[in-house]
This record gives structure tokens, sequence and C-alpha cells, in this order.
């Protein structure tokens, strides 16, 4: 077999490898026996809730497992394929084989980050704060970006958004805003997105065409399930109601229907505003600050883990700015993992959350997307 056959192979099975020892092969095959049975059962659908959860696991566990022994057939399959066409000294089958094990290595290498995603909440939704920093308009016109891109990305695969707070720009962009991002793996996918964001353009809001610097700043935290008990003591809240702002009915601004929440030990803060009802927004709020009070504690978990690790040296999201310099038709990303895009001439700064989706795609799945293809 080709070198260049076999290293395709030897990625291949790694990726195999990796995937079964994370799935725990022979337990996940007996849970999904077992998640199947409990379908069948009719009582289980007296309790939607569990119902909905239980066929999430199949679900997942399915797909894992289905893809896993597809890879597994695919590869057995084309291997089969070049050693008959070897035996017979057809040059260009050998090639098309080739050609279709890179396709398969860089699939397998797809479920193998799908894989990694283990960790305790990685599987859940999540939630996506955007706040603007220092530069007014024009930083709150890059957070409005910002928030097209994740809702542009998260729509594109196949996730729900809902927009749980929103507070407006005074000529442009947003303030701020809270998005609540459903699907599969959700806060796996985002989480390192979480930092400080910079982009660097000729403003267009200067008349002067100069170059200005915007910040913003977001933050990632999953949405908390019944599985993860979170002890909120009520005598350390602080709960403020107010009326909601931004366009609204007739009920929604004339009544004191947003909730803000505050954590008085930790000093977070967290709001909704966008029910009509207060009973709804508090509740909602009060979903938000079990979020943020579980990633907390999972970030003092991993600095406690860093600090035992001395050979550690990956810098935390929560420290590192990523950054963007929009130059004519060109975006330049994310210092840390140097991934760089390239927009077609046709792109202009109208249509660049359209091709921040594009690229937010490429660096968190790993997986190339043409921006013409982005809706």
């Amino acid at each position: 077999m080709r070198a260049e056959a076999q290293a395709h192979v030897d990625q291949i099975r790694s990726a195999l490898a990796l995937l079964r020892r994370f799935l725990d092969w022979d337990r996940a095959l007996a849970r999904l026996d077992e998640l199947n049975a409990r379908v069948e059962d009719q009582s289980l659908w007296n309790d939607p809730k569990l119902a909905q959860d239980v066929m999430r696991e199949r679900r997942r566990l399915d797909e894992a497992i289905g893809a896993t022994r597809g890879i597994e057939k695919e590869l057995d399959d084309t291997i089969e394929l070049i050693e008959m066409a070897e035996a017979e000294n057809d040059s260009g089958l050998v090639d098309d084989a080739i050609a279709s094990l890179a396709q398969l290595a860089e699939r397998s290498e797809q479920d193998k980050v799908k894989a990694l995603l283990a960790g305790e909440a990685d599987a859940n939704d999540t939630y996506v704060e955007i706040n603007s920093g220092a530069g007014g308009t024009e930083s709150n016109d890059w957070a409005g970006m910002l928030q097209r891109m994740y809702t542009r990305w998260a729509e594109r695969h196949g996730m729900k958004v809902e927009l749980i707070d929103y507070h407006a720009g005074e000529q442009a962009g947003i303030k701020s805003a809270t998005l609540l991002v459903k699907g599969e793996n959700a806060y796996g996918y985002a989480k390192t997105e979480s930092g400080v964001h910079r982009l660097v353009r000729i403003s267009p809001y200067d008349s002067s065409a100069r170059r200005h610097t915007s910040f913003a700043s977001v933050w990632v935290y999953p949405v908390v399930d019944d599985n993860i008990e979170i002890e909120i003591n009520e005598s350390e809240l602080r709960i403020d109601t107010f009326r909601a702002s931004g366009a609204g009915g007739q009920h929604i601004n004339t009544t004191d229907s947003a909730v803000r929440i505050t954590h008085l030990p930790t000093g977070i803060v967290v709001q909704s505003q966008a029910q009509r009802s207060q009973h709804k927004n508090r509740a909602e709020a009060f979903s938000q600050l079990r979020a943020r009070l579980y990633e907390a504690e999972l970030q003092k978990r991993e600095a406690e883990a860093n600090a035992t690790n001395a050979t550690k040296t990956d810098i935390g999201w929560g420290h590192q700015i990523r950054s963007y310099v929009l130059q004519p038709y060109q975006l330049v990303k994310d210092l840390r993992t140097g991934v760089t895009s390239t927009a077609p001439s046709d792109v202009l700064d109208g249509d660049l959350d359209r091709f921040m989706a594009a690229a937010l795609s490429q660096r968190v799945t790993g997986e190339k997307v043409d921006v013409e293809d982005v809706d």
C-alpha cells in the first residue's frame, strides 16, 4: 500500500480508537439497548421531560455508535479496494480510493472532536452573553456583529437561538445581549469563545476614515439541568424589578416585568426582560444564575487542576484576547490558533457577520466553509 494511503489509514484508526475509548464501547452498546427498551415502554411518555431526556441521550449514543461503525466498514471496504486495484495495476482506481480515504480521515477527525466533548456539561444548551467595551458606537456595532455571528453559526448547525436579554446601542449595534442556544453539544462547541474579542478596522462611523480598535466581551456558560445540583441561598440574593427597555407592546413597557438578580457573595448579576410575565423572567433569571454559578465552579476546578499540573502551558480563555483585523476583503482571525480566513472580493462590511459565521464554523468545528454557502 502506498505511503500516502497508509498515513490516512493510520489516522483513521487512531481516531476510531479514541472514539471507542471515549464512548466506553461495551458500556455504550449496553446503554443503548437499555434506552431502546425504555423508549418502547409506554409509561415513559407520561413524563414529557423525562422522555425528552431519554430520547436525547438515545439519539446521541445511536449517532455516535452508528458513525463509528460506518467509518470502520468504509475503511475496511476501501482498503480491500486498494489491495485489489494494486493487484491489477489499476493506478487510476488506487488514486480514487486514496482520495476516498482522505475524505474519510477528515470525517473521522470531525467525529473525534465530537467525542472529545465529554465534559460534564458539554452536551447541554448554553447561554452566550455579549457586552460591548470601551469605544462607544464602534464597540456597540462590534458587539452587534458578534451577536449576529453566533446566531447565524448556531442556526446553520441546526440549533435554536432565543434572545433572553437585549440592550440596543444608541446609534448602532448593542450594549449587551444574552442568547440561549439550544442544541446538541451547544456548550461544548461554544465554551472556548469566552473571553475578550478585539476588532481593528477602518470605522464606517468616522468621516476621516481612521482605523479604530473596538472591544467586546463574550462569556459562555451552560444551562444547568436537573442532574447537576446547585444550591442557592435566597438570603444572599438581591432581586430587582424594572420596566423592560426597547421595543415592545403595551404590557411589556408599562409594567415592571423585567427581573435582575444579584448574587451578593460572588457579585454575579443576571437579568431577563424578554418575557411578558415577571414570573417567567424571574424563572429565566434564576436559570441563568444557576448556570453562572456552575461555570464559576468549573473554572475553580480547572484552576485547581492547573495548579497541580506544572507542565500545563495553555492559556485560559478568560485571559485570552481574540483579535480580528478587518482589511479590504480579509479577516485575520484568532492569534491563539492562527486560523486565518479570507473573504471573496464581493463581501463588504454589510455582509461581515455572514462571513464571520463561516469563519466561526472553521474555528470551532474545524470544518472548511465557503462563505457563499452561509445564508
